[in-house]
């Protein structure tokens, strides 16, 4: 797949969160990519993490399987 235009803005999002069991917070941050010949593309990741480790820590899947929990409850 081809992105419709590398220069093209992508949708960002920071939030927020922490674990319930650990009382632990961290933040999460996604990027959509938005492709003309297939699905557009959101990746989650920790904001701490190096750039080392998110070649190997992040979620990727089409953008329409991601919810917004707010709209959830």
């Amino acid at each position: 797949m081809s992105a419709t235009d590398p220069s093209a803005p992508s949708t960002v999002r920071d939030g927020a969160r922490s674990d319930d069991r650990t009382g632990r917070s961290f933040a999460l941050h996604s990027v959509v990519v938005k492709y003309e010949d297939g699905p557009d593309r959101c990746t989650i990741y920790r904001r701490a993490d190096s750039r080392m480790d998110r070649t190997t820590r992040w979620l990727s899947a089409d953008q329409e399987a991601f919810v917004d929990l707010a709209d959830r409850c």
